[in-house]
Parts: C-alpha cells; structure tokens; sequence
C-alpha cells in the first residue's frame, strides 16, 4: 500500500466527525469546563505580558490551541476566516497580500509597501505580505489586537497585529502524530510532534508537517492559445518582423495542486526558576502550480457578460482561465521554469532567540530574529489568458535581523515602568522579467530575446526605536498609563530597467537612457514619536471600562517593482512614498457576569489616517505610483460568551461590528478604468484622468461584519466523549476597489462551518472531520482591473474594465486522525 492510501485509509477510519470550529473568542471553555460549566480564564499578550483577556485594556481577539486544532486555523487565511472584520486577498505579484481589518489595509500591487496589519511571530515582526504563504501549526495561541498598536508591537501597525505563539516544549513527554485529507482539493497532510525534557533544565520540541495535493480549490478552464511575436529590428527595417506563432498550453485544471513542508525545532533553557531562555529554528517550503490560482473574472466591462480577456462568461464562481507561457520562449526566459508551466515557490528560514529574566520586581526580555525568504513565480499576469498574453517571472529575496530588548517593572507602589527599544537591518532584492506586446529581439542574448522589460531594484533599510510607558495608580481600582515610541528609519533604495525592446524604448527607460534618469537612487530618512494614553477602571471584579488615545506609524518607502517611465518627469516621486500615520481614540467596557458565564464586551473607536498608501496603475504614463489619501474609520463592536454552568459543555458566542470608513481627503484620486465623466472622472490635460473620492468608502470596508456559533462537549460513555459545533461567518456588502468603482461590489454573505468529533475522554485519540464555508459561497477580498480591458477613461464613451477578484478557499471537509503517545 502507499503513503498516500495509507493516510487516505487511516483518515477514513474516522469519517464520522467534523471538529468544533468554534468562534475565536475562547471557545476552548466548552472543552475544558465540560464537567462544571462556566466560562475559562483566556490569557493573551497585547501588552507584552500575560495578562486576562478581561483584564487588558485593548480590543483583542484570542484563538485557544484547542480551537486552532479543531479548525484547522493554520495560515493567516484562516486567521481572517475565523475574525469577522478581517478579511486577507491572496495576490499574485507585488506585495502578495492585502490585509484589512477594521476598513484599513494596504494595496498589494507594490512590493515595497509593508502591511498595516502587522503578523508578529514569537514576539518577532514579519511586515512583509508574502507571510501569506507561511504555514503555521502546531501554535499555542493567536491574537489579532485591533486598532492601532504601535507601543508594544514596534513599527507598521497602524490598523493592527495578528500576533501568533507557537508551542514550547513542556515538562512532560508527548509525542503527536495527526494525518488528514481533504476531499475537493485531494490533499494528503500528516504532521508528527515530539517533545519533552533533554534534562532538567533543557527541554526540546520537534515539529514537523507535509502535505500534498492532488487536485486543487480552483478548476482553470482555457484552450490553447496562439502568442504570435514579430522581431522588431526586423520590423523597424521595412520587414514583415518574421512572425512566429508560440503555443501557450492551458495551466493545469485543478489549482494549486500546493506542496508544502514545514519544520520547526526548538530548545527550552531553565537553569533557574527566574532564567527562561528559548532558541526556535524554523523551515517553511510551498509550491503551487499558478501563482495567481485564484483570480476570478466575476464582473465583465462588458454588456454582454463575456470577458474581454478570454471570451469566457464572467461568473462568481471558482473558476479561473489561464495558460502557461509558451514553452519554446520558457525554455531561455529567467527564473521559467523550462516547459513554460506556471508556478509560485516560496522558501523561508528563521532563527528566534527569547530570553526572560526574573529580577524581584523587574522582567527583562530579550527577542533577536533573523529571517528570510525567497518568493519565485511565472505568472500569466494579465490573470485572465489571451492570445495576446502578458507573461512575467520574478525572483525576490528579504533579509531581516531584529533585536528587541525591554524591561517591566513589578513593584507594590503605584507607579510601574516599562523601556525598551528596537533595531532592526532590512535588505530586499528584486528582479523582473516582463514578455508582452508579441516583441521578440533576435540579436539580444538568449535570455533577453522575448523579453519587453527587465527590472532589478534592491532597497536597505535600518531602523531604530526607543519606547516606554509609566503605569501609574491614580488611586484604588483607577489606572493611568501613558507611553511613547520614537522611531529613526532609513530606507537606501536603487532601481533601474536594465534591458527594454525596441519597441519599449519611447516608453520604458534603462540603465543608459540618455536623458540620465534610467537610473533611480532614493535615500530616504523618517523619524516619528507616537504617543499613547489609556485610562482604566475597575469599579468591581468582573468589570474593566477603558479609554485610550493612540498612535501609530507606517514606514514610508520605496517600490521596488515600479515601472520608470518615460512619460514621468520625476520616477524617483514615482517611486516613494510617505509614512502612513493614524491617530484616534478608542474607549470600551469588559464584563464577566452571572458567576463566570457570562462574557459581554463593549468597544467604540474612531481613528483618522494621514498618508493613507494607495498604489495604482497610471495607465497613461505607464507607471505604477503610489498615492497617499487621508481617511477616517470609526465604529462600535460587541462580543459574547456564554457557558451556562447548569448545561457543562455548551459554549454560545457571537459578535457584531460596526464599521464606517471613509476618505476624508483624496481630492486627485485616479478614475476606475472606463468611468466616464457622468460618472465622476474629469481628464486634467488630455491624459491624466482623476476623481474626487472624499466621503467615498475605503477598499473591503464592510460596515458590518459578525458572527455566532454553539459549541458543545460531553462525555458519550466511560472513556469517551462527542463534541460539535455550528459557526457562521456573515459581512454587509462593500466595494473590493480603493477607487469607488461600484462594479468591483461584493454583495453581501455568510459561510457556514460546522463539525464533530470523537475522542478518548483523555484526548489520547481523536477523530474528527473539518468542515469549511459549507455554503460554497465565493467572496471577493481584493481586486485589480483586467490588463488591457476598458478603456476612454475620461470620455463619455468609457468602457469599464472586467474585474478580477482575489477570491476565497470554496467549501472544503477534511477528515483528521490524531494520536497521543
């Protein structure tokens, strides 16, 4: 028999379960309280220190490791699928992602711009947006802090943090092997843990997961296409340009087809009851077979439906239609691979070092961090394939080394201090190759022949901060706390085209471009102080009201996959960008009631945004820019738990948020592709073609998003016990464009998850099945207008662009077998 069929059998075995998936807010209290009912204490993080979820002063979400196991909760997909007013696009090319909570996110069409929502690992800042492609597991906890974070979590978090820890090795020996399979994807995964004491005083834990997929979410439909190229110093000579026909193959039909491994030891140092020191070693590696697998064209420019791309109706559905680049142009175009076929490889590597002191009324810790990865892909980036197709390859490398150092006092008196600071040396290498417009060169190298464009861009960054905060008991149960965090960056950046054709060379600049702006160098120097101020009150035990004033700070920066074009007089303007910089205020109220069954919590906030990063496509100028907007978000949350303690084992909670945001200023805002002037888009000199979108709705800013779900455990008979959970997921409708185009409309939806499960009273054994988005529904969480579609922006005869949309994993049931030894 083989590995697979035998993972296949095994998961079987147990096909009679679907496992909790309950909602984020601790669900682990229907596990645990089981035998007595009641709610169980949740401790998070947001401070930098364990603390009660009821007792911290910050709106913040936390996934148990009960939870995160029964659901499944491994990537930051999963994240945002189990949070309501988080919502992440998975995107081809630029940054990789679009993370928006709270209506604030940040553009994935630029490389160079890091997220607003920051995903801090083991106290460690990961900015970039191809986190996305991480696979977490085996994690103690997660924790999506929302609002502004700057204080405790360093720079970049002006909307939020998703803060994640995984597990350490513990006192006792465990060893874990689990071993599933999901069904419409065909994906085999199997996972193996094993730790516990080397000694008595060092401990290690060793984890490891692969999966592999047979089929895919998606199903890509096309036909072959014929990419014909001419020779352009043939053509410019008065020849026919010698044409010849190229066979672009369709992509694979089930996308991603994804292979993934990833591995994780670590090392646990206690030599005393005050000294914890605790060194991680991580390997992440993930394959897919089309980079841009979920593309979806779900609203076509066109009347009668049909994209203007492929022919193919537009639909919203798990359908996509694309083609490898043809393979006798892959077999010498950079980083192809050599039949044409498209793919995205990512590799990641990371070393983590926490160190925690002990000191009678003084913690001092200590995070370095060095980390790594390199992104490859060949992508069919018009998205939506075409006989007259634009194919790219790209090859990108990030170094990051961190070293966070801060101290905490504890002592009896009123005021307590927190110091600290932050450095961190950044470097990211870029290259690009571009094949469109059928041009081909034949005197070029080989490598150069079919390409139109190449880029190579590289950015060093180096920053710097300094951060405090006094506690200071103003008098019994009242708290004041008031911080700052300055922070000195720098950013020195290059970029140049070092190849163009021919037949580019009126548009595109290179390196020896004679009007001596082929290359572009940025050196670019920030300094920012953003100040915090929360006061807190407990009138009783069970109660905490808060208010808080907060800060933040996002870098400014460089784009590293720009284009410089001739049409521009200032690439370098092109080519950065301002810091991103919110300030607001935030005030809520935490209760547990009813003798611990009773979780209600109350938040209201409002945030104003400067500098708001917002790229885009400058179609008349053939230039990517990165604009910054203002705007302002505000809006009032509630959640609730409860776990009646006369019914052990049920667990009902919900929430439901409230959202409005708007631009407050963004006067000169590009038009949608195809908005004519009736619909709000004046040409400025004949080309540049700009709207005035104040007052108008940020990008994937539903105004209300919530969610409810019922959980319950209980014991079935002697050694055993049956759990399930019913949870959904729902959002009001919201416009998956930052530019107001209102055919980019999400409408409103649910998704369902629901499950069982079987185990062993002792959680020896467990046998579940997970079952996701049962309702099918396809949502659309980012969006790009289709390359070449619309077009007379600006005129009365405009025709709008079909609209690509980032979509979502479709209904998925998994079957898991875990096993303790």
């Amino acid at each position: 028999m083989s590995a697979k069929s035998w993972l296949l059998a095994s998961c079987i075995l147990g096909s009679a379960a679907i496992v909790p998936a309950g909602a984020a807010h601790a669900q682990d209290a229907a596990q645990d309280a089981a035998s007595s009912g009641g709610l169980e204490e949740i401790i998070v993080t947001a401070r930098k220190r364990e603390e009660s979820v009821q007792t911290v002063p910050v709106a913040v979400m936390a996934i148990s490791e009960k939870v995160i196991q029964q659901r499944d909760i491994t990537s930051i997909e999963k994240i945002a699928a189990a949070t309501p007013n988080l919502n992440v696009g998975r995107a081809s090319n630029g940054s990789g992602a679009q993370l928006t909570l709270r209506g604030i996110g940040s553009s994935s069409t630029s490389i160079g711009i890091e997220q607003s929502v920051a995903v801090v690992v083991d106290g460690a800042y990961y900015g970039q947006g191809r986190i996305i492609n991480e696979g977490f597991f085996d994690l103690k906890r997660v924790e999506v802090l929302k609002g502004p974070q700057a204080l405790f979590f360093g720079k970049n978090a002006t909307a939020g943090v998703i803060s994640l820890a995984t597990n350490d090795p513990g006192q006792d020996r465990e060893f874990i092997a689990r071993a599933a399979y999901e069904f419409r994807s065909r994906q085999y995964q199997g996972e193996l843990i094993a730790s516990g004491p080397l000694t008595d005083t060092l401990g290690l834990r060793v984890a490891v997961r692969g999966s592999l997929m047979d089929g895919g979410y998606y199903r890509n439909v096309s036909v072959n296409r014929t990419y014909t190229t001419v020779d352009i110093r043939n053509l410019l000579a008065g020849g026919s340009g010698n044409p010849i026909g190229h066979v672009a193959t369709p992509a694979p039909e089930r996308q991603p087809g994804e292979k993934e491994f990833l591995g994780r030891v670590t090392l646990k140092y206690t030599p005393t009851d005050r000294l914890s020191m605790v060194l991680k070693g991580s390997y992440n590696y993930n394959h897919v077979n089309n980079s841009s697998w979920n593309y979806v064209a779900y609203n076509c420019g066109l009347a009668s439906g049909v994209s203007q791309l492929t022919g193919y109706a537009c639909g919203t559905d798990f359908v996509t239609h694309q083609n490898n680049m043809p393979a006798d142009i892959a077999a010498n175009f950079p980083f192809a691979k050599k039949d044409g076929a498209l793919y995205n490889r990512y590799r990641s590597w990371a070393i983590n070092s926490a160190i925690t002191y002990d000191l009678d009324n003084v913690t001092i810790s200590s995070v370095t961090n060095y980390n790594t990865n390199n992104n490859r892909w060949t992508c069919a980036c018009d998205f939506q394939s075409s006989n007259n197709g634009t194919w790219a390859t790209e090859n990108s490398t990030w170094k990051a080394f961190s070293q966070e150092l801060r101290a905490q006092t504890a002592f009896d008196g009123p005021i307590n201090l927190m110091v600290g600071g932050l450095y961190q040396k950044t470097k990211r290498d870029f290259d690009q190759y571009v094949m469109f417009a059928g041009l081909r060169d034949d005197q070029a190298s080989p490598a150069n022949r079919f390409v139109a464009s190449a880029k190579t861009s590289f950015t060093d960054g180096e920053t710097a901060a300094l951060f405090g905060q006094v506690n200071w008991e103003l008098v019994d149960k009242l708290e004041l706390a008031g911080g700052v965090r300055y922070t000195h960056e720098t950013k020195k950046s290059f970029f140049t085209q070092p190849y163009n054709n021919l037949g580019v060379q009126g548009i595109f600049r290179d390196r020896n471009d004679p009007d001596g702006l082929g290359e572009v160098r940025a050196n670019q120097v920030f300094n920012d102080w953003s100040p915090e101020v929360t006061l807190t009150w407990k009138p009783q035990q069970g109660i905490l009201v808060y208010g808080a004033y907060k800060t933040a700070y996002k870098s400014g920066g460089f784009s590293n996959g720009g284009i410089n074009s001739k049409f521009s007089n200032d690439p370098l303007a092109d080519l950065t960008f301002n810091p991103e910089k919110a300030r607001g205020f935030e005030a809520g109220i935490k209760t547990t009631l009813a003798d611990n069954q009773l979780r209600l919590n109350l938040v209201g906030f409002t945030y104003a945004y400067d500098d708001l990063q917002v790229d885009f496509f400058n179609s008349p100028i053939f230039a990517f820019q990165t604009l910054t907007a203002n705007a302002r978000t505000k809006g009032v949350e509630v959640d609730f738990e409860f776990a009646p303690r006369n019914v052990p084992g049920l667990n009902v909670h919900g929430s439901v948020n409230y959202t409005h945001a708007r631009y407050t200023s963004f006067p000169q805002a590009p038009c949608y592709a195809g908005q004519t002037p009736a619909q709000g888009c004046t040409l400025i000199g004949g080309l540049d073609a700009r709207q005035n979108l104040n007052g108008r709705p940020l990008s994937v800013a539903p105004e209300w998003t919530g969610a409810f779900g019922v959980g319950y455990e209980t014991p079935v008979s002697d050694g055993y016990k049956f759990g399930l959970n019913v949870d959904t997921r729902f959002s009001s409708s919201y416009l998956a464009s930052g530019f107001g185009n209102p055919f980019s409309r999400q409408g409103k939806y649910a998704v369902l998850d629901a499950g069982v499960r079987f185990a062993a009273e002792d959680d020896n054994w467990q046998i579940a099945v997970i079952g996701k988005n049962l309702t099918n529904r396809f949502v659309v969480t980012g969006v790009v207008d289709g390359p070449s579609t619309g077009g007379g922006t600006g005129t009365a005869g405009g025709i709008r662009a079909d609209q690509l949309g980032f979509g979502n994993l479709p209904r998925t049931v998994q079957v898991q077998v875990t096993k303790r030894f």
